[in-house]
Formats: structure tokens, sequence, C-alpha cells
């Protein structure tokens, strides 16, 4: 195979391979249905140029015919009058128009043969036509039903075209986070290790360490004055602090004690100023009996 037809046989099965996936199959089977209706349509064309063609060499068949009864006519007329000359001149156009009357009967009869196999043809087409119309429509319905069964399994087990493009992204999307977050846990790790210098301070990591050995001793020279200040206070008088705390908490008892007292003190005078109002109602009704 030489390099030219190689390169042929190629682009050929590149385009019928291209044509194949690109090819709907209802789009099909709807043109070949298209194609073969516009075929019986020139099918009754051809029909009805033939016999118009036929009635044209009928109509023709009819005047050569009545030509034929003129010269008849002629004929007798010639001989009645004794013109034998005239007669014979008759009956020569008379043989003419029968000679062409007998080549239009045959080609009428060719037309009319030709005519039956057309309208014969034309029935069958027509079969054909109606029974692939039926087959069509049989096609169409199973083939959109095979493609929504397919789309729909596609798209639950997930190995159709778009559910792998959702397959792909959401991969990606898992990858991108994952190096965010690895990148992220390493900045900080890089952060609090001191790898990175602050970009605003104009310290290095030696001098922030220098800073934080000074902040912890501060803070521990801090730490022992507190306890020198608590020691000293545990060492001194505590005794003394003791007694004084104990007597102010008995001279708060006693202060709750007295004016728990008085209030009781209180309640006593009030019953009792109470019973003489009373007293002093009951005499001054008595006093008003009496009267009355």
């Amino acid at each position: 195979m030489g390099i030219l037809s190689r390169a042929s046989y190629v682009i050929r099965s590149k385009v019928n391979s291209l044509l194949n996936r690109a090819e709907d199959p209802t789009e099909t089977l709807d043109y070949s249905y298209e194609q073969m209706r516009d075929e019986l349509q020139d099918v009754k064309q051809g029909i009805a140029d033939l016999t118009t063609q036929k009635k044209r060499l009928e109509i023709q068949k009819r005047r050569l015919e009545e030509n034929v009864e003129k010269h008849n006519r002629q004929a007798r007329e010639a001989v009645q009058q004794d013109r034998d000359d005239l007669a014979r001149q008759a009956l020569e156009k008379k043989n003419s128009k029968m000679q062409q009357i007998e080549e239009i009967e045959g080609q009428i009869a060719e037309l009319q043969s030709t005519q039956d196999s057309l309208v014969e043809k034309k029935n069958e087409l027509q079969s054909r036509i109606e029974e692939f119309r039926t087959k069509k429509e049989t096609m169409k319905a199973r083939y959109e039903a095979a493609e929504a069964s397919t789309r729909v399994s596609e798209a639950m087990t997930g190995v159709g075209d778009e559910m792998e493009d959702v397959g792909r992204a959401i991969e990606r999307a898992e990858d991108r986070t994952d190096e965010m977050e690895a990148r992220s846990q390493a900045m900080d790790e890089l952060q609090d290790t001191g790898a990175f210098d602050d970009a605003l301070s104009d310290k290095d990591s030696i001098d922030r360490e220098l800073e934080e050995v000074s902040s912890d001793r501060e803070v521990e020279a801090e730490l022992e004055t507190l306890k020198s200040e608590a020691g000293a206070v545990g060492n001194g008088d505590g005794s003394g602090s003791t007694e004084d705390v104990e007597a102010e908490l008995s001279d708060l008892e006693a202060e709750v004690e007295g004016s728990d007292s008085g209030a009781a003190d209180t309640d006593t005078e009030v019953d009792v100023e109470t019973e003489d109002v009373e007293t002093e109602d009951v005499e001054a009704e008595n006093v008003d009996a009496e009267n009355r």
C-alpha cells in the first residue's frame, strides 16, 4: 500500500468514525422516510407526464380518424363525378393517415404498458413506504427508550461523561483543599519555630530569643518578691491578729442578738397598745347604750 492510498484510507476511517458518533438514528430514519416519499412523488409525476403524452396521441389519433372519414367522403364524391384522379388522391391521403394512425396506436399501447408498470411500482412503493413508516416509528420509540435508560444507568453508576467530569472536579477540589491545608499547617509551623522573620520588624530571631529570656527573668524576680512578702506576713504576730478577729466576730454576734430582742419588745408593745384601744371602744359602746 502506497503512502497516498494509506493516507486516504486513514482519512476515510477517521471521517467514518466521526460520522458514526455524530449520526442520530432517529434523524437518519426520518431522512430515509422523506427520501422515499420524494421518490414516490417523482413516480407519480412520471405517471402524470406519461398519461399526458398518451392523451395527446389519442387526440392526434382521433383527428387522423376524422381525416380518414373525410378522405373517404371525398373519394366517393370524386367517383360519383367521374374524377378518378381526385378519388385516387383522396385514397392516397387516406392510406397515409391510416399508417399514421397505426403508428400512433403502437405508441399509445407502449405508453399504456409503461403507465401500467409505473402504477404498479407506485403502489408497491407506497406500500413499502407505509410499512417503513410503521417500522420507523417503532425503531424511534425503542431508540429513545434505550437512550433514556442508558442515561439513567450512567447517572446512577457514575460512568457517564458528565458524571466523569463531576468526579474529576471533585478530585481536583479535594487535591486543592489538601494542598491548602498542608500549606497552612506548614506556615504555622514555620511561624512557631521563628523560621520566618516578621516583615514589619527589624529584629531577627536572636533579638526575639533575648527578649523572651529577659521577660522570663522579670517574671521570676517578681514571683520571688511575692513569695518573700508572703513569708514575712506568716512569720509576724499571728496570735494578736487572731484574737482581734475573734473579738470583732463576738461583737458582731452580740449586735445581731440585740437587734433580735429589740424587735421582740417592739412587737409586745404593739400588742398591748392594740388591746387598750379595743377596751376603750367597748366602754364607749356601753355608755352609748345606757344613754339610749
